[in-house]
Order: structure tokens, then sequence, then C-alpha cells
């Protein structure tokens, strides 16, 4: 199935991980506007990890394919920190149960993702082929926008 519609020009807005992401960082933004002032210190660590999976993701995708691999595993350890931090929230009454299920549930199927995109990247990566990498990360762009569902 052939989409026509222009691919961005930084590449990692044409992927749906980041745009998965960036529905997080705005989760978090919305679930701790409320907290009180000497929460302050938990809210801006979880809105830190939660742009660092975002910022991971853009800022591998500008460079070689084993680095893009490499930030893509430090946006699951920042997804790690996230689990960890609704955690505490939940934890210290500042978000509810069902808050920290909705978080836990966004983290996982972004973890999914980014396992996907990781397991895409390292299975083409194998496959040596002789285009250039920019080439190579287009079309894993466009594989995994149009083919991957879970990407």
């Amino acid at each position: 199935m052939e989409e026509n519609r222009p691919m961005n020009f930084f590449r990692f807005e044409d992927l749906r991980i980041y745009h998965k992401t960036l529905d997080f960082v705005s989760w978090v933004f919305n679930a701790t506007k409320s907290f009180p002032d000497y929460a302050s210190v938990i809210r801006n660590d979880m809105i830190e990890a939660a742009q660092e999976i975002t910022v991971n993701i853009a800022e591998g995708s500008g460079r070689t394919k084993n680095q893009f691999i490499y930030y893509l595993k430090m946006g699951r350890s920042s997804i790690r920190k996230s689990i960890v931090l609704i955690t505490i929230a939940q934890k210290e009454g500042l978000i509810t149960d069902e808050q920290h299920e909705e978080a836990k549930n966004l983290l996982i199927e972004i973890s999914k993702m980014l396992g996907a995109l990781i397991s895409s990247l390292q299975r083409n990566k194998r496959g040596e082929r002789s285009s250039s990498d920019e080439e190579e990360d287009d079309e894993i762009i466009e594989e995994n926008n149009s083919g991957n569902e879970l990407i």
C-alpha cells in the first residue's frame, strides 16, 4: 500500500513511535499540573523522563544505524525511569490508581514499539545492503510506517 504523503524533513517525525511518545509527554504534563508545591521535584523528574524518551528517538535518528539503536535503547531506559516515577507518584497519592494504570499501559505500548523498531534496525543491519545509511533509514521508516502497525 503506497501512501502519497510527503516525508518530513526530520525523518523521526514520520515515525508513529515518535508521536506516541509525544502523547505520553502530554499525559505527564496534564497528570502533574495539579501536583502540590512539595511534589515539584517528582513532577520535574516525571516530565524530564518522558521527554528523554522522545528526545532519544529524535537525536538517534540523525546518527548511524548503530548509534540510532543505542539511542533507542536509551529511550527504553527512560521508560523504566518513568515507570519508577509514576509508581512513586501513585504511592504518594499524587496520581490515582487509574492514572497509574493508564500511564503504565502507554509505557508498555511505547516499549513494545521501541523493541520492534530496534529489531527492525538490527535485522536490516545484518543484511548489509550497499546503499548509504540515510537511504537505509528512509527504507526502514517507510517499511515501519506502512507495513508494521506497531511502530
